[in-house]
């Protein structure tokens, strides 16, 4: 399904792609016009350059990578990009009226509305120059004018300032984007940063209890726990990006597991079992901890007497193919379903941290066909899948 910013973009891709053919369209003979197609895949083709670099947002960098695509878009003598504080790209045969193009901008900022430049305003002392006129024209988002579009050449028609107003909408489709972009990430980070403060209290409670149970009777094994405990705390608090690797995510598992079987005792077993190659994959932090929890909760510890965890990871070629699972009760799947649909943004609720946040993260950062897939019935146990590309994501770790 299209989304609004994908019918507004495509609306404005025909709009620009008409106005930028008719101004291209020569005045002479019809057997010279260069062929529609020919034409049609020029401008498509210049707006595909352009593209990328807008969608990193309005700054200097992304203007000056752009401009050059957009000035052949326009067919005009010089073009620049300017924002609030100056010119930000500028592009032409001639720069005499760069410094200038903030002051041809002004009344855009403040009116919000395209803006011609002509006469004394545009005089120039530059032998050979032919620029006599500027249209100039906002660059919005959310309706707020954050920069100018302004195209300068020997006369600013009717036909230019249509083409121009076109070219900055569709401009401004793509910075639009880009927020929406910018939005998305903010929104994954903050659940990033809830997932680590929601460490199960009761985790924290249980291993600090076991903890001091082993101080008096045995303190060597209490200072071992003591810290399996820091070092998975240090793991799961720290700082750094949405990624980790595999090898550094078992290794947390394992420190949470051995905290566990020191809760549980010989109650719990479990197995891991790790194809090698796998271990260099960057993973998303903490997407296996919150599996294991819930193996443990929902699978031993409901039952009352005693069970097995098992982690497996395979490699599958460009994925990592992950599996945790369990041998305990098992559960209806409608209440697998209502783990799954847990607001992870609420705190930890049926399964721990939480199911859910490791499903919406999952499905966030790789798409809808990486969602956690979890495989249950009453008596048979549950296990949980998940995959992972082997490539890294957009996103640093």
């Amino acid at each position: 399904m299209w989304s609004t910013s994908g019918w507004v973009l495509l609306c404005t891709v025909s709009t620009l792609l008409g106005f930028v053919l008719s101004r291209r369209r020569p005045a002479s003979p019809r057997h010279l016009a260069p062929p529609p197609d020919e034409a049609t895949f020029a401008t498509l083709h210049l707006a595909a350059l352009a593209a990328p670099s807008l969608r990193a947002g309005l700054t200097r960098d992304s203007a000056r990578k752009a401009i050059r695509h957009l000035r052949a878009l326009l067919g005009t003598s010089a073009i620049a990009v300017t924002d609030v504080d100056g010119v930000l790209a500028w592009d032409g045969a001639v720069d005499c009226h760069r410094d200038h193009a903030p002051d041809h901008a002004r009344d855009v900022f403040s009116s919000g509305r395209p803006y011609v430049v002509a006469g004394d305003t545009l005089t120039c002392d530059t032998p050979g120059c032919l620029i006599r006129g500027a249209a100039v024209v906002p660059l919005t988002v959310d309706g707020r004018v954050i920069g100018a579009l302004a195209a300068y050449d020997a006369e600013v028609s009717a036909a230019l300032v249509r083409t121009v107003t076109e070219v900055a909408r569709w401009v401004s489709a793509q910075l639009e984007l880009a927020e929406l972009d910018s939005s998305r990430r903010r929104a994954m980070e903050a659940e990033t940063r809830a997932l680590r403060a929601q460490i199960s209290p009761h985790f924290v409670y249980n291993s600090l209890t076991t903890i001091a149970s082993f101080v008096r009777t045995d303190p060597e094994r209490a200072r071992e726990l003591l810290m399996d405990f820091a070092d998975f705390t240090r793991h799961a608090l720290r700082r750094g990006g949405d990624f980790t690797t595999l090898a550094e995510e078992l290794r947390c598992v394992d420190r949470y597991l051995l905290l566990e079987r020191a809760r549980f005792g010989e109650r719990l077993r479990f197995t891991v079992r790790v194809a090698p190659e796998t271990l260099p994959v960057p993973v998303p932090f903490l997407c296996l901890q919150p599996l294991v929890e819930n193996a443990i909760k929902h699978g031993i510890a409901a039952t009352g007497g005693s069970g097995e965890v098992r982690v497996v990871v395979r490699d599958a070629g460009a994925e990592a193919h992950i599996s945790v699972e369990d041998d305990g009760l098992g559960m209806d799947p409608a209440r697998a379903r209502r783990l799954l649909d847990d607001d992870p943004r609420q705190g930890p609720g049926e399964g721990g941290i939480g199911l859910a946040n490791v499903d919406v993260r999952l499905r966030h950062l790789y798409g809808e066909d990486y969602r956690l897939v979890v495989e249950t019935a009453l008596g048979t146990g549950t296990k949980i899948r998940l995959r992972v590309p082997k490539l890294p994501s957009s996103n640093s770790y």
